[in-house]
């Protein structure tokens, strides 16, 4: 998903993969949680004008671009993942440590801009908690591909 050049990844997975093997997938969707918090990090960290959406790798149609020439079957099942920490701000005090995209948006942001981008993460957090309570439980869609190569 966060390969710079996603034919040339998907090119290589096809590569490395013998006839009638099977190439696992998992990508995060453009509309579940991490595809809607990609949107949100990137209105405060735009990121390069020729880098392609990593939750592209979510949509049908994408990966039909991408590995259909090279596919005897592409399977997809979505799914939810359950993120479940004890608030928002410890959903985002785990992230902006470890997540990637999360922990590299702080890092280029000067200091002034953190709250805001906080204050965005927290609010999409609210808007996919079910829990009910002051926990936190976000269902993140993903699709699950399995691409089978001809």
């Amino acid at each position: 998903m966060f390969a710079p050049n996603h034919p040339r990844a998907a090119s290589e997975l096809v590569r490395v993969c013998r006839s009638r093997g099977r190439i696992g997938l998992a990508n995060w969707t453009p509309r579940g949680f991490i595809g809607r918090l990609f949107g949100v990090v990137g209105r405060h960290v735009p990121p390069p004008p020729a880098l392609t959406p990593p939750s592209n790798w979510g949509l049908e149609d994408y990966l039909q671009q991408l590995f259909g020439a090279s596919a005897s079957e592409i399977r997809t099942t979505h799914r939810d993942f359950a993120f479940r920490y004890r608030s928002p701000e410890h959903w985002l005090d785990v992230f902006r440590s470890w997540y990637g995209p999360v922990h590299k948006a702080f890092a280029a942001l000067e200091a002034e801009g953190h709250p805001r981008l906080e204050r965005d993460i927290i609010d999409l957090i609210r808007q996919f908690n079910t829990s009910g309570d002051s926990t936190v439980v976000i269902p993140g869609e993903y699709v699950e591909v399995v691409v089978i190569k001809q």
